[in-house]
């Protein structure tokens, strides 16, 4: 098959007639915002018990489509839509059968599963209304059961694994469903690292075994080939076409989401270097999860770190900028401005500006715009006397706009009206304004488009050729693959091994991780 060639009808063109097998069918979806045109045109099927993935770069549409089949957002006139063949109102009303699980989980992490679980599906309840605590109980563990996950159902979700989050939420959008039907899973393994992608599948595989169909959302295209039958393309909102995944490969499904070539398996031209002067040491550096870790970097290096979950891996960059909690001890100094060493709990001093692995809740302010994410930084240098001057905040946020490709409406547009490709490189042009001698990212392409990903990893190299130390934490193999000279892995809090990426493969970074032969 080639990459032009569509399985089901391509664009605004009609599907093949219904059949037995069709559980979900949608036709000439469009929705139009003031002054953007988000959906055109757009259909989907998904067939009885398959798996059925829907990607796209970010402001492809796929959000937008998700949100109208939770009739989040209206849809306009001239859509169809039917589930098992009885036709609904899309954009207005949800059928039984259609369950979500959105990125954001809709957890409430303070509280336990089985409260999360019975806020959903309701508590259990005797006379007067009083709540039975061992029925609920044993309803909670009844309905964990079937995802052979072991969880304190007592303990807040704060203190869970993010695959037993996810978990959780997939379990409380199940409830009180018999299964025939589509479960809407939107990036699910966006901050699951590599460990707990698999535990991911499997709960996955047990949703099909029910009898219900998947719509999985994802940017990750090795789970794509990994878990679905089918895919959806979008492109620029309107459809590309429905394709079986054995008739395409990486690079295939890559150019039908952007549009032109794309490298999936994109290595920056960096050169590894040791001639270059040390910028940043850390020693004995101790966390919840750290236990020893020593280490140095230097100018025009991109160092990854890598590791599974518990190893400390995404733990360390927040405890090398300042973040890392009352647990974090150990020490570190920038030599090129002085060699006094530092304690990491004060370390917040040394300006040393984070990427956070999770850009809504860590990132972004979603109330402010876009200037007023990235100038945060750099506030006390624009004005005079406590007066923040306009200008000049405006002069910056057009300088780095333009310099890292942020698509805007401008720099008063909300950030939340940004796709999460661009509301990254906000965060990454926000750290990039103080002018630092070192850049800690973690999980720095999550919920990323594979074109916009090879954009950030371009303007990351970039900025390693000019001299800038970049330190790289990521569950995500391809990121390290892509970027960094030299790799360390974290095994139980220390680092275990270092790994040269010149030759490296995924399998022998991969096996580095889990230990393999150790």
């Amino acid at each position: 098959m080639s990459v032009s060639e569509n399985v089901v009808g391509a664009g605004g063109t009609s599907l093949a007639p219904a059949q037995t097998g069709t559980v979900l069918r949608v036709e000439g979806l469009s929705k139009t915002f003031p002054g953007t045109r988000a959906l055109d045109d757009v259909s989907i099927e998904i067939a009885r018990g398959e798996i059925h993935a829907l990607m796209g770069q970010n402001g492809s549409g796929k959000s937008t489509l998700i949100k109208l089949l939770a009739a989040y957002h209206s849809a306009d006139a001239g859509a169809t839509a039917e589930m098992d063949g009885a036709e609904f109102e899309i954009g207005k009303t949800v059928p039984h059968g259609l369950r979500f699980v959105h990125q954001d989980l809709g957890l409430i992490l303070e509280l336990s599963a089985q409260d999360n679980l019975a806020l959903r599906g309701g508590f259990a309840r005797g006379f007067g209304g009083r709540v039975l605590w061992r029925q609920q109980e044993a309803e909670t563990r009844r309905i964990l059961a079937a995802f052979d996950v072991d969880l304190d159902i007592h303990r807040p979700l704060a203190a869970a694994t993010p695959v037993e989050r996810t978990v959780v939420a997939i379990a409380a959008a199940l409830q009180g469903w018999d299964g025939d039907g589509v479960l809407v899973l939107d990036e699910p393994t966006a901050v699951l690292p590599h460990d707990e992608v698999q535990r991911l599948f499997d709960v996955v595989a047990q949703v099909r075994k029910r009898g219900t169909s998947v719509l999985y959302v994802s940017h990750r295209m090795d789970e794509i080939f990994a878990l679905a039958d089918r895919v959806t393309v979008l492109r620029g909102g309107r459809r590309v076409g429905t394709y079986d995944i054995d008739g395409l490969d990486s690079r295939k499904l890559a150019t039908l989401m952007v549009g032109n070539d794309v490298d999936p398996d994109f290595r920056a031209d960096v050169v590894a270097r040791t001639d270059t002067s040390v910028t940043l040491e850390a020693r004995d550096v101790h966390g919840k999860w750290l236990r020893g870790v020593t280490l140095e970097a230097r100018a025009g290096e991109i160092l990854g770190i890598a590791g599974l979950a518990g190893a400390g891996t995404l733990e360390l960059p927040y405890v090398l900028a300042g973040q890392g909690g009352p647990l974090a001890s150990g020490e570190l100094r920038l030599p090129q401005r002085s060699e006094e060493w530092h304690d990491v709990r004060s370390a917040g001093q040394l300006g040393i500006p984070l990427v956070p692995s999770d850009r809504q809740t860590e990132g972004v302010i979603a109330e402010f715009s876009v200037g007023e994410n990235l100038s945060l930084s750099s506030l006390r240098g624009l004005g005079r006397t406590g007066h923040l001057s306009g200008g000049q905040e405006r002069q910056l946020v057009e300088q780095w706009s333009a310099r890292l490709g942020v698509v805007t409406a401008g720099p008063s547009a909300p950030i939340s009206t940004l796709s999460g490709g661009n509301q990254q490189k906000v965060v990454l042009a926000r750290c990039l304004a103080i002018s630092p001698d070192v850049l800690v990212l973690c999980e720095p392409t999550a919920g990323v488009d594979i074109g916009t990903r090879v954009a950030i990893y371009r303007i990351i190299a970039d900025l390693a050729a000019a001299g800038l130390t970049v330190i790289v934490a990521s569950s995500d193999e391809g990121d390290l693959l892509a970027l960094s000279t030299r790799i360390l892995v974290l095994r139980h809090g220390v680092v275990a091994e270092e790994l040269a990426t010149d030759g490296l493969t995924k399998n022998e970074l991969i096996r580095a991780i889990e230990g393999a032969g150790q």
